[in-house]
């Protein structure tokens, strides 16, 4: 059995949520999960319960707020009364108050607004949060955010500073999003920042094409492309942990093993830079 490593969030995005491979998580020292209200069609914290009630006492875990069951499709709101209610009702599902609550991309209701707007709706909805926290419906909050260009529009600095930051991280994000995840935390004087969906979708064409291993220090014994993608999304941008979704333990062990692996921090810096000046040629 592994050490137990937090580097790593088993993310159930598009998980079928079963047993296996919460135990599997275990066995390899992954002790850290992530979900959200709407995963599994609004039925995930009710099924991590039914199907794991002993294993979740063995993981910090994470989940999402902002999306609401509505007609057709989820509907997403930033009103702090809503955001509160949904925060009890996952520690009801889940048996358990969670162990960090994040703001579900609040850009959604962000973008049709004045900066002045944004940032009365963002802060009301982050207060939510903070006091959730608090009041010990959580242990820690934060905000997690797909595009993070909208939040940088509205004055994030006169906000309460959330714990923690996820963000989209690895190869497959652009350099204008990077750029303003970097000011954004500054600015925010975030805590912590976790990175997710390091393989973009699970496209995984890409690395046909691409080979990401040049960016790890040598020897690297003999790791994959795949591999060599997620151990280098810790720095695309800077994370203290990687949300990632495996469903196969086999794939989730050998993202495990990449964790040793050390990155070549001059090469990323290298790569950015030349990212910095393809976008201004």
């Amino acid at each position: 059995m592994h050490g137990a490593d937090p580097r790593l969030v088993l993310g159930l995005h598009r998980s079928r949520h079963h047993r296996d491979i919460l135990t599997a998580a275990l066995d390899l020292g992954v002790t850290a999960l992530d979900t959200a209200a709407p995963y599994l069609g609004f039925r995930s914290h009710a099924v991590l319960a039914e199907t794991a009630p002993d294993l979740l006492p063995q993981f910090t875990l994470s989940t999402k707020v902002g999306f609401f069951p509505g007609a057709g499709e989820a509907e997403h709101s930033l009103d702090p009364s809503r955001l509160r209610l949904a925060i009890e009702k996952a520690a009801r599902e889940l048996s358990r108050e969670p162990d960090t609550v994040l703001l579900h991309n609040p850009e959604r209701s962000l973008t049709s607004l004045s900066p002045a707007d944004g940032q009365a709706l963002l802060g009301s909805a982050c207060t939510a949060l903070a006091d959730a926290a608090r009041d010990g419906l959580c242990r820690t909050w934060g905000v997690s955010s797909w595009d993070t260009r909208p939040l940088g529009m509205v004055g994030v600095d006169a906000l309460p500073s959330p714990d923690v930051l996820m963000v989209r991280a690895g190869f497959l994000v652009g350099i204008d999003l990077l750029d303003t995840t970097t000011v954004l935390r500054n600015a925010w004087q975030a805590g912590e920042t976790w990175g997710m969906s390091p393989f973009g979708g699970g496209n995984g064409k890409v690395w046909e094409d691409f080979d990401p291993r040049p960016f790890l220090r040598q020897p690297h014994d003999g790791l994959s492309r795949v591999q060599a993608a997620f151990r280098t999304a810790f720095h695309l941008p800077s994370a203290a942990a990687v949300a990632v979704g495996a469903d196969d333990p086999t794939h989730l062990a050998q993202l495990v093993q990449a964790l040793g692996a050390e990155v070549d921090t001059a090469a990323v810096s290298q790569y950015l830079w030349a990212l910095h000046g393809h976008r201004q040629s």
